[in-house]
């Protein structure tokens, strides 16, 4: 298997291209054309040079010397995710910095000491329960002294099943986490098109019930959207499920939580000593994919990492 974090250079297109390619389309080649406007507002702040100039002594002193204060280049990334939830920032698919969503699904994610170029952003959010939200993709040109804010930013809503298939006239629960208080569309791609409306809760949490009387039998795909007032998100991730003769539950998939660096389900003394070891070291080819997925994701061990780890302790 192809560890992506080993070989950035040569895989990073090819990651690019295929994010791109699900945000638009099914695995099915099914495409849900329906138009979204975007919230989404490139606003570019010029910010200036000072010299500040010192001047001589008296009596006929010398000309005073001076010093300059260097612009500032910076992209400030901000908008609305999940309660509580880790949204993650990626720089020509390399993760480069995330951040926790406050209580009311605000986040903000600022990138400096960044170099004039032109990159590929991408941002999304994981929600309580592991499932990521679609890919955000913005190309975006980085001036020297300048300021550039992405604002508006509206994460797709997280989704998925009850039942990898289930028995024809029963329910099958379609759930997943939004933007809190918005109204969620659940469209199921099926044969004929069927559009299901509940709404997300105050944490964001959403539970659609699909009553399968009036559905085919046979494989379906659903996604789902989030609007709130007149903001209108992108599509989720597709889910699929099966009408058929029995029911079969779906087998979870066990969580990956952040800072958990030996994979027990818990942030303890344990991850604290792992990540204490890699302290300013340089990280081994297997830590840097943990390092990136569990942690910050700069490529290093450092303070960041210790308060994300703190962050999600459970002792």
């Amino acid at each position: 298997m192809i560890n992506f974090f080993q070989e950035p250079r040569k895989f990073s297109a090819l990651f690019l291209i295929i994010s791109i390619f699900f945000n638009f389309y099914f695995f099915s080649g099914k495409v849900f054309s329906e138009s979204v406007t975007s919230s989404v507002k490139v606003e570019i702040v010029t910010t200036t040079t000072t010299t500040t100039t010192l001047g001589g002594g008296g009596g006929g002193g010398g000309g005073g010397g001076g010093y300059t204060t260097p612009s500032e280049t910076k992209v400030i990334f901000s908008g609305r995710a999940y309660p509580k939830s880790t949204v993650t920032l990626l720089k020509d698919a390399q993760i480069v910095a995330t951040t926790i969503a406050g209580s009311d699904a605000n986040f903000q994610i600022s990138l400096t000491n960044i170099s004039a170029g032109s990159y590929i952003f991408s941002v999304y959010s994981e929600d309580n329960n592991g499932n990521r939200s679609t890919l955000l993709t913005f190309p975006l040109s980085v001036t020297s002294g300048v300021i550039t804010n992405v604002t508006g930013i509206f994460i797709s809503p997280t989704i998925d099943v009850d039942k990898s298939e289930v028995k024809k006239g029963e329910v099958i629960k379609i759930f997943g986490q939004a933007i809190p208080n918005s109204d969620i569309t659940v469209i199921i791609n099926s044969d004929e098109e069927i559009y299901g409306k509940t709404q997300a809760d105050k944490i964001g949490a959403y539970l659609y019930n699909l009553d399968t009387v009036e559905v085919e039998m046979g494989e379906h795909l659903a996604k789902s959207r989030a609007t709130l007032e007149e903001e209108i998100s992108p599509l989720s991730r597709v889910v699929s499920f099966k009408v058929g003769a029995k029911t079969v539950l779906k087998e979870l998939i066990a969580k990956i939580v952040k800072a958990d660096l030996n994979g027990d389900q818990k942030v303890n003394l344990i991850d604290f000593s792992i990540a204490a070891y890699w302290y300013k070291r340089s990280l081994s080819i297997v830590f840097k994919s943990i390092e990136a997925e569990r942690l910050n994701g700069d490529g290093k061990v450092d303070l960041i990492d210790f308060s994300i780890m703190a962050y999600y302790w459970t002792g």
